[in-house]
């Protein structure tokens, strides 16, 4: 038996905790069934796919103890497991369906298919793309042999019930009606996830995907494809997606959700995967604390409940504590620290503005502080400006918050041009607006380079103060959200005009 794992890299390449979540219970399953475990980097989204995010996910897995038997750096009979590997092969199976009957070339335009959307929306229909799509034959070859652009769709009924089986939920049953005509082949001629995950999943012999329940509207479209191509579609179970302690879906503007910064707080590893076991299963005897070990010898997906886990910090805060304290002896326990300082190597960065300051080494802890201290203690006073109102405050590090969730490449002089770009769009003397940045990172206004700071901190913790020091202040309501980001766009266009 073999299950696989879905490994997509985010924009900025950050390690997902949902990611953990759905690899764990893939390994556990093929562990108790001796089955192999294979991790593939689905990276048809060329954009959104770099060298650094990949490792950076094989780096945070196998921190928190999550081996695999095939991969790309491991190796494995069904290799390439990198999909922009195997993109040469993809069109011959797109143009298989072509050939079927089961697929066709489209040539409409970024207009033709709005058009198609509003009409369709008008008519109280699915937006999706669908309906009048195909050409005859003859403009189809003229089309071709004058070099137009064009992707490859897949035909999908427009009536009846697609009829879906879920090892956790059952049978579920979609209207055809709600599928649209999916692209199969992009005019770059790389394949689309759809396509690229049919395909792999057969040549690889998977026989079960556990993924998030995210995904069960595409299940009738890879239900399609298999029955297109003839081959024996795997099990399905879909997981239920992680959420924040209000319900929402778990993401990073609510949560810090990249395993990196769980690593850089100081969790142990094992008391993060126990964490992650526990959403949405449990052992049969109900303990909170349990190993990879435990979970992979009682492990039974049948116990998984549908409910939508809660990733809630301070659950996770309350377990690690549990290990610390039952798991670690003085010995294990200075050693682990270490570690957790060892893996820290850009604080070196900090050692010459550190070395400028001090006296003595004692006067070292009071100024570093902040570097090792997570999430800080602030309060609103010490927010407080005087040229700047409160509402201007937050704007700051709202504004700044966003600009720097989007930013990859996460260096000294990447971080300051964002934020001095920001400044100038919005028209504030840089001192003002870099008060509460110093406030959110370090504490205080008096400290040293802050952007040093970030950089040797990382994206992960200083994302995590931007929310925190936002929260300290009340946020903005879900009305004033919307405000907000309008606000927000505004100075995008303002920023890109003074460029």
């Amino acid at each position: 038996m073999t299950v696989r794992t879905r490994i997509a890299p985010s924009p900025t390449g950050d390690p997902h905790v949902g990611t953990a979540y759905i690899a764990l219970f893939n390994l556990c399953f093929a562990r108790q069934h001796e089955g192999q475990f294979i991790l593939r980097i689905e990276d048809t989204d060329q954009a959104r796919s770099t060298r650094e995010s990949e490792e950076d996910i094989f780096k945070a897995l196998r921190w928190l103890g999550i081996e695999w038997d095939e991969g790309p750096d491991v190796g494995g009979p069904h290799g390439p497991y990198r999909q922009s590997e195997r993109k040469d092969m993809y069109k011959d199976y797109a143009l298989e369906l072509v050939e079927k009957g089961h697929a066709f070339y489209c040539f409409r335009t970024p207009e033709e298919l709005e058009a198609i959307r509003l009409a369709r929306t008008e008519a109280g229909l699915n937006p999706g793309i669908k309906g009048d799509l195909e050409l005859p034959d003859d403009e189809v070859k003229a089309n071709l042999a004058a070099g137009k652009p064009f992707v490859i769709r897949m035909k999908v009924p427009d009536s009846g019930t697609c009829v879906i089986q879920d090892k956790l939920r059952g049978t579920i049953e979609i209207d055809w009606a709600q599928v649209d005509c999916q692209i199969l082949l992009k005019s770059d001629g790389m394949p689309t996830y759809h396509l690229a995950n049919v395909v792999d999943d057969h040549l690889m012999a998977i026989t079960h995907v556990i993924r998030g329940e995210e995904w069960i509207n595409s299940a009738p479209k890879h239900q399609l494809l298999y029955a297109y191509f003839g081959w024996e579609m795997p099990e399905l179970c879909h997981m239920p997606l992680l959420r924040n302690p209000d319900k929402s879906k778990l993401s990073k503007r609510k949560n810090p959700t990249s395993i990196n910064f769980y690593e850089r707080m100081g969790f142990l590893p094992e008391a993060v995967l126990n964490y992650l076991g526990r959403m949405g299963w449990s052992m049969p005897d109900e303990r909170e604390k349990f190993t990879l070990d435990e979970m992979v010898a009682n492990f039974d997906i049948s116990r998984v409940s549908l409910g939508g886990p809660i990733f809630d910090m301070e659950k996770l805060r309350w377990l690690n504590g549990l290990w610390i304290r039952e798991n670690l002896d003085h010995g294990a326990f200075v050693n682990q620290v270490s570690q957790w300082i060892a893996r820290n190597p850009e604080w070196e960065k900090l050692i010459p503005l550190v070395q400028s300051r001090i006296d003595t080494f004692s006067d070292i802890a009071p100024m570093a502080n902040f570097l090792f201290a997570g999430i800080l203690p602030l309060t609103e006073a010490d927010f407080e400006h005087k040229k700047l109102e409160a509402g201007q405050v937050k704007r700051v590090l709202q504004f700044t918050l966003w600009k720097l969730e989007a930013l990859r490449d996460w260096q000294k002089d990447s971080i300051f041009a964002e934020v001095k770009s920001l400044c100038q769009a919005m028209e504030l003397k840089m001192g003002d607006f870099m008060f509460p940045i110093f406030v959110a990172i370090a504490g205080t206004p008096n400290s040293w380079s802050v952007m040093d700071s970030m950089a040797a901190m990382g994206p992960d913790m200083c994302r995590a103060r931007l929310r925190n020091a936002l929260d300290t202040l009340g946020g903005f309501s879900k009305k004033e959200t919307k405000k907000v980001e309008k606000e927000f766009l505004k100075v995008l266009d303002s920023e890109g005009g003074s460029q």
